[in-house]
């Protein structure tokens, strides 16, 4: 018989990433992992800011970066206005970095809506990845028919659970995002 253990695991770390991608989406909201793709140019080499600095909440609109090494403050302060995705534009008094999350504008809630939707579509071809290969699997599996059409409807069955919990998550998402 046809174990899906190894297709259910990667089907659940796809989620996983998608959830993860969820979180770095803007909502109007101040979250540290809304900096977790910039990368600033320290010590000769790019890296990440979570491992430069230590990023918090201050209140519902800004947050407060802390460099490990103040010589760093405007090399960090500039990556963050480099990424035009992101719209943010840092201060900082020479100790601290303060970056106030501005409030969404209506045209901008979409772009960001549909930036997470594209997401949801690179999410779900992961998905029929790991279901396309688990019936090239099932195929060369030296089992009846209609075994063969059990494992695959198993498949099929796991396919719908996670596109809807895709689908769930990104619906929740947008409505944080659209929400003023």
């Amino acid at each position: 018989m046809f174990d899906t253990n190894g297709v259910e695991k990667k089907m659940t770390a796809t989620v996983e990433r998608f959830k993860d991608e969820m979180n770095k989406v803007r909502t109007g909201r101040a979250h540290p992992d809304m900096l977790s793709n910039v990368k600033a140019e320290v010590y000769g080499q790019y890296m990440p800011l979570n491992q430069i600095s230590n990023i918090t909440i201050s209140g519902a609109s800004m947050l407060l970066i802390t460099p490990y090494d103040v010589s760093n403050i405007e090399k960090i302060a500039s990556a963050i206005r480099a990424d035009q995705s992101l719209g943010l534009n840092p201060s900082d008094d020479g100790r601290v970095i303060r970056v106030p999350i501005p409030p969404l504008t209506e045209e901008r809630r979409r772009e960001i809506a549909k930036t997470a939707s594209a997401k949801v579509e690179e999410a779900k071809i992961s998905l029929r990845q790991a279901r396309d290969d688990a019936c090239k699997e099932i195929k060369n599996l030296e089992l009846p028919d209609d075994a063969k059409k059990r494992a695959e409807k198993v498949v099929d069955d796991l396919i719908k659970k996670y596109n809807s919990e895709i689908d769930q998550l990104f619906s929740e998402k947008e409505a944080e995002i659209m929400k003023i």
